[in-house]
């Protein structure tokens, strides 16, 4: 379970107990059950992470859009409420930037939110492969968590961040990447494969 779910549920836990001792005890009970959603909520189960040239998913979620150029091609996941919302770093390699940029706060499932929305963007060099990728905040998620910065190194799978409640990770893989999923395919953070690395 990620430390900011216990911290959330103590303190509704709290007020909770508070309003029903100066109260009536049934009044906390809401709070009660906010607390165990806040529990819930931010668990953060391990994964198998697959091994070979591949990519992972970074988020748990579903796959919204997956939109093709030329020289690049964007996957977007959207999170709702109900999904783990740890991200994880989709490749192993350096990070080699971190970037974090203010804006709107409209709903993640939209397009738009990939361009207009509050996001932090990392982005990692495994070996030559780069793959960019995007936290980004949505309707009612305002709070985005990176617990990496420019030097450090990361492996496939491993935990990098979160983003607190419903919102969308956007991945750009470069030409040297095969994409692996569908739109309005479900995927998990660090275990399902979104591409792999065409052959030289």
């Amino acid at each position: 379970m990620v430390i900011t779910g216990l911290y959330y549920a103590l303190f509704l836990t709290g007020a909770g107990a508070l309003l029903g001792y100066f109260t009536r005890g049934w009044a906390g009970i809401p709070f009660y059950i906010l607390a165990l959603f806040c529990l819930w909520f931010f668990r953060d189960p391990d994964r198998a992470i697959p091994s070979g040239p591949v990519a992972v998913s970074p988020a748990d979620g579903k796959v919204v859009l997956i939109k093709r150029k030329p020289e690049s091609t964007r996957v977007s996941i959207f999170l709702n409420v109900f999904d783990v919302h740890v991200n994880r770093a989709p490749i192993a390699g350096k990070v080699v930037d971190v970037k974090y940029q203010q804006g709107k706060f409209l709903v993640a499932s939209k397009d738009e939110a990939s361009i207009e929305n509050e996001m932090n963007t990392i982005t990692i060099d495994g070996h030559g492969a780069v793959v960019t990728f995007s936290q980004i905040a949505g309707l009612i998620a305002r709070r985005i968590v990176c617990y990496k910065r420019p030097g450090d190194f990361v492996t496939a799978g491993e935990r990098v961040g979160l983003i607190k409640f419903g919102s969308r990770v956007d991945i750009t893989f470069g030409p040297e990447w095969k994409i692996e999923v569908q739109e309005g395919q479900r995927v998990s953070a660090g275990s399902s494969i979104l591409a792999s690395r065409k052959e030289p």
